[in-house]
């Protein structure tokens, strides 16, 4: 049956819903027992799992990627009468286990943690982490390993922590129900269950993937912020307001009286080329994007080339970030409260193909 109907833009089509049914028989066929598939919908990428049934909903409604022609990542292999340049795929991507999976994320995350052996047996010197990052790396590594309660071989406490995270994201939970429910699950569980019984707990574990804010104190009055040469004052030096809030004397903390909340950007580009999937995505726009006159990405606009011209040197390494940068201010409480308002800033990363860049995923 050809594979066309992935072209088709209409996914109430009898092409496209036969052509689904299709890839979902295929599915059952080369994963026999598999209860998880990878989803190759537009929004999943074929980076998450999904059961089965919730991958024809998700193929029916975000549309399938319409690249992906060959189902090698569902252990079809390719046939040589098919393409004269095309090579027989037999070592075709398993079925990763979810431990497996957490364990590739830490390896994402710290790159350089382990050691390599070279071909003489010997082990290269891997570049140095500080004390700080090496912690957290043991961390990870120790809830990584350790199992989820006595004798349980399918989750440890990371894996379920990351499960649980990704429905409380994918669900839109709030955290009074995450609560709960942790709760609730840790009461079902052997007693002598790892399951952190808060939100506030599973953060801890998750810190140390490095995506988290910093806290900068800022003037009431939107004066300054204390940070760098003005983080040691008490007192704003522009309208001489204070810092804290006046508490008792036998309090041994300050409560500031203004917090900005910064997510470090750096951290979060180093993410996009921590990992194989997203670094191959990052050069997109300059190796796999087909220039042919039609406005596809922003890459195509004269803005662009515009500015490709005038930096060369910039413009020849695609590696390089290209960044949009939104804001606009919004007032929280609605009416109840005119003085107020916040101003958050987006960031989107141009250098993905277009039905990335400005997925929620992604935005920074």
């Amino acid at each position: 049956m050809s594979r066309r109907w992935i072209q088709n833009p209409n996914r109430c089509a009898d092409e496209y819903l036969d052509g689904i049914e299709e890839f979902i028989e295929f599915a059952r066929r080369h994963n026999p027992g598999a209860t998880r598939i990878r989803c190759p919908c537009r929004r999943c990428n074929n980076t998450l799992w999904e059961t089965i049934e919730n991958v024809g909903f998700h193929l029916v409604r975000n549309g399938m990627i319409e690249t992906y022609n060959i189902w090698n990542l569902h252990r079809e292999q390719l046939d040589n009468t098919s393409s004269s340049n095309a090579t027989r795929v037999d070592n075709v991507e398993p079925i990763m286990d979810p431990n497996e999976q957490v364990m590739d994320i830490i390896n994402d995350a710290f790159p350089f943690a382990s050691t390599n052996i070279n071909q003489e047996g010997e082990h290269d010197v891997p570049t140095p982490m500080d004390n700080a990052e090496f912690v957290q790396y043991e961390q990870l590594l120790k809830s990584a390993n350790q199992e989820l309660y006595p004798g349980c071989e399918s989750f440890s406490v990371l894996t379920a922590i990351v499960e649980l995270m990704h429905g409380k994201i994918k669900y839109r939970m709030s955290n009074l129900c995450f609560n709960y429910f942790l709760g609730v699950f840790k009461r079902m569980l052997l007693t002598d269950n790892c399951l952190p019984k808060d939100n506030r707990q599973v953060q801890k574990v998750l810190n140390g993937l490095r995506l988290g804010y910093k806290k900068i104190h800022a003037c009431k009055n939107n004066c300054m912020l204390f940070y760098k040469e003005y983080e040691t004052l008490d007192t704003c030096p522009i309208c001489k307001e204070s810092r804290f809030k006046m508490t008792s004397q036998n309090r041994t903390t300050k409560i500031p009286k203004k917090v900005m909340r910064y997510l470090p950007l750096k951290s979060r580009l180093h993410r996009l080329y921590m990992s194989n999937h997203t670094a191959t995505d990052m050069r997109w726009h300059k190796e796999k994007r087909v220039d042919d006159d039609v406005m596809w990405h922003l890459a195509d606009r004269e803005a662009w080339k515009e500015f490709n011209q005038t930096f060369p040197k910039f413009a020849d390494d695609p590696r390089n970030v290209r960044l949009g940068l939104a804001t606009n201010k919004f007032n929280p409480y609605g009416v109840l409260n005119q003085h107020h308002n916040t101003w958050p800033i987006f960031v989107f990363p141009y250098n993905f193909p277009p039905w990335k860049c400005m997925k929620k995923e992604y935005v920074i």
